[in-house]
C-alpha cells in the first residue's frame, strides 16, 4: 500500500486499491510543517502480490478552494473506510501524542491542517486514539477560575470526527521546550512568594510546577492549589461533557514536574554529561522545612528537622562524591537516614494521593479511566542506595522496595498506572551508569500486579533509543498485561522517512493485523476537502 501526499496547486483525484494482506504504511515530511501545511492531495494505494481473488477497496481524495473535511464513518457505519480496517486479535490498545503545543497560549491550535491529516494517516493505519496535553497555563492563563477550552473543544471535534479516541492529560506544570508557562497570575504569585516553589539545598528554586508542601496552604488568592485544580477539573468535566466516556476514554492527572509523580531532582542536571548525576533532594523551601521540623518534633529528634541531608552530593556528581549515597557506610542507612528518607518520600505519596482522589472523585460517574505517571529513574540502579530515585522521592534501596506504597496508593483510588520508558534496555545504558530500566520496570510491574494496578506504557522520545521498537515489542507482548500504549509523539520527524517505516511496522506487529478478503469492501469511493503545500511530502507504501 502506498500513500504519497504532494504539494501541487491542482487538485487530484486518484483512484486506490488495497493489498490482500501485510500492509505497511510509511510517511514522510520533506519540510518541518507549520500552520500553514499539511495538505492531502494526492492519494494513491499500491499493493505487492496481489492475489487473483482479491476485490479492490476504492478512496478517491480531491483538493478543493476551502477545508470541508467531513466526518469519518464510525466503526458501526458501512462506509468504505471502517469496513476496511483490519481486525485486530486481542491487541494492545495503542494511542498517539499530539504535539505539546497543539493549542497555543493564545488558545488556537496550532498546525490545524497539518494535525487533521495527520489524524487521518493514523485512522487509516489503525491507531485507536490519540493523547492531548491540556495546560493549565492556556486553559486558565489569564485569572483564576477564568477558563478557555475554545481550542481545546477544537481539536475534540477534530479527533472526533476523524473517529478516533482521545486520551487527555491535565498538566499542572510548565515546560522550558516548546516554552508553556504556569498561568500568568501564579506566576504573578510566585514573584513575591517564592516559597511556593521547591528549592534545593543551595537555595535554586525550581519553577515548573508549585511546591507539594503548599497543597493545602490559601497561596493562591486566599485558596489552596488543590481547591484550584479541583475547580479547573470541574470546569473541565463541565465543558467537555459530550465527549466524556465517548471520544474522552481516559485522562492522566497531573502530578509534578513533566505530570509525573516525582520531585524535580534532575531540573538541573548537565545535559551533555552522558553519565546523569544522582541529582538533588528538593526541600528546602520554607514550607517544605516546616513539614520536615513537625516531623521531626514528633519523633523526638527536633535537629533532625532543621534542613535535609548535609552530605548528599549535587546534582551532576556520582553517589561516591560524598558520604551519603555510598554503598558501605552511606548516611542513608544510618537511623538518620531512614527518618528523612521514608519522611521524603511519604510526602510525596501523600501529594499523589491527594490528587488522584480528586481525579477519581470529579470523573469517576463519567465513564473515563482515570491515569497517573510516575516516572522510570533507572540510572545508579545497580547500586545499593539507589541514588537518583532516592533524591526522586521513591525509597527504593537494595533493602527496601519504593514501590509497594506507590501502587498501593494507585489501587486505593482505582487508579491506573502510566510507565515510561517502555524503550529502553539495559545493553545500550553506560555501563558507568550502573543503569537497569528493565529492572527497574519489572520491579514497578510488580509490584502494581500485586496490587490489582493495570499498567499503561510509553516510550522515552520519539527520537528513539537504541533497539527501542523491539524492546517495546517484549515488554507489551510479555506475561503483563499492559493497558493501552502511547507512543510520543506526533511531529515532523514523527512522519519523516527515517522513523515512520519503522513505526508502522511496529503497528503492525502490535496489532497482529491480518486482512481477509471478507474485510475488504466493495468499490466505494470517499470524497475529502483538503488544501496541499507544495513544500510538504509524505509518503505512505505498503510491503
Amino acid at each position: 500500500m502506498e500513500v504519497s501526499l504532494m504539494g501541487n496547486s491542482q487538485a487530484n483525484v486518484v483512484k486506490t486499491g488495497l493489498p490482500y494482506r501485510d500492509s505497511r504504511v510509511c510517511c514522510s515530511y520533506k519540510n518541518k510543517i507549520d500552520d500553514k501545511v499539511l495538505f492531502v492531495n494526492r492519494v494513491s494505494f499500491l499493493g505487492q502480490n496481489r492475489s487473483a481473488n482479491l476485490r479492490k477497496a476504492q478512496l478517491r481524495f480531491c483538493t478543493k478552494a476551502s477545508v470541508q473535511s467531513q466526518p469519518l464513518p464510525s466503526d458501526r457505519d458501512s462506509g468504505p473506510l471502517s469496513s476496511a480496517r483490519p481486525k485486530s486479535l486481542d491487541a494492545v490498545r495503542l494511542f498517539v501524542g499530539l504535539p505539546l503545543d497543539t493549542v497555543s497560549d493564545a488558545n488556537t491550535v496550532n498546525h490545524a491542517k497539518a494535525i487533521a491529516a495527520g489524524l487521518k494517516a493514523l485512522k487509516l493505519l489503525g491507531v485507536e486514539g490519540v493523547e492531548l496535553p491540556v495546560w493549565w497555563g492556556v486553559a486558565e492563563k489569564e485569572a483564576m477560575g477564568k477558563y478557555n477550552w475554545s481550542g481545546y473543544l477544537a481539536v475534540a471535534e477534530m479527533v472526533e470526527k476523524i473517529g478516533l479516541k482521545l486520551h487527555v492529560s491535565l498538566c499542572f506544570h510548565a515546560l522550558k521546550q516548546p516554552k508553556i508557562p504556569l498561568p500568568d497570575w501564579v506566576s504573578q504569585i510566585g514573584e513575591s512568594q517564592s516559597s511556593i516553589f521547591y528549592t534545593d539545598q543551595s537555595g535554586q528554586q525550581f519553577k515548573g510546577c508549585l511546591s507539594l508542601a503548599v497543597d493545602d496552604l490559601p497561596v493562591l488568592h486566599g485558596k489552596t492549589p488543590i481547591q484550584v485544580y479541583q475547580e479547573f477539573c470541574e470546569s473541565f468535566k463541565s465543558s467537555f461533557k459530550p465527549f466524556m466516556g465517548t471520544t474522552i476514554t481516559g485522562i492522566s492527572m497531573g502530578l509534578g514536574p513533566d505530570g509525573e509523580l516525582r520531585y524535580p531532582s534532575h531540573h538541573r542536571l548537565a545535559k551533555s554529561s552522558k553519565i546523569p548525576g544522582v541529582g538533588e533532594f528538593q526541600c528546602c523551601d520554607r514550607n517544605m522545612l516546616n513539614l520536615l521540623q513537625q516531623h521531626a518534633e514528633a519523633n523526638g529528634n527536633p535537629l533532625w528537622g532543621l534542613r535535609g541531608p548535609h552530605d548528599a552530593p549535587s546534582y551532576d556528581e556520582s553517589p561516591n562524591s560524598n558520604s551519603f549515597f555510598k554503598d558501605n557506610g552511606g548516611s542513608w542507612e544510618s537511623p538518620y537516614g531512614d527518618f528523612f528518607l521514608s519522611w521524603y518520600s511519604s510526602q510525596l505519596i501523600s501529594h499523589g494521593n491527594c490528587l488522584l482522589s480528586l481525579a477519581s472523585s470529579t470523573f469517576g460517574e463519567t465513564g473515563v479511566s482515570i491515569y497517573g505517571k510516575i516516572p522510570l529513574i533507572h540510572s545508579w540502579y545497580k547500586t545499593r542506595s539507589h541514588p537518583s530515585e532516592l533524591t526522586a522521592g521513591f525509597y527504593n534501596t537494595a533493602k527496601r522496595d519504593g514501590y509497594a506504597a506507590v501502587a498501593e496508593m494507585f489501587a486505593k483510588n482505582s487508579c491506573k498506572m502510566i510507565l515510561p520508558g517502555m524503550d529502553l534496555s539495559d545493553e545500550h545504558q553506560p555501563r558507568e551508569s550502573f543503569s537497569s530500566p528493565e529492572s527497574l520496570l519489572a520491579q514497578i510491574r510488580t509490584a502494581c500486579n500485586k496490587h490489582g494496578v493495570e499498567v499503561s506504557g510509553q516510550n522515552s522520545s520519539v527520537t528513539g533509543a537504541p533497539g527501542g521498537f523491539e524492546q517495546m515489542k517484549k515488554n507489551l507482548f510479555g506475561e503483563n498485561v499492559v493497558d493501552l500504549f502511547t507512543y510520543q509523539r506526533m511531529g515532523a520527524y514523527f512522519f519523516s522517512p527515517e522513523h515512520f517505516p519503522s513505526f508502522t511496522k511496529f503497528v503492525r506487529n502490535l496489532n497482529q493485523l491480518e486482512l481477509h478478503g471478507d474485510d475488504l469492501p466493495v468499490e466505494e469511493e470517499v470524497t475529502e476537502s483538503v488544501h496541499t503545500n507544495a513544500n510538504m511530502n509524505i509518503q505512505v507504501q505498503a510491503a
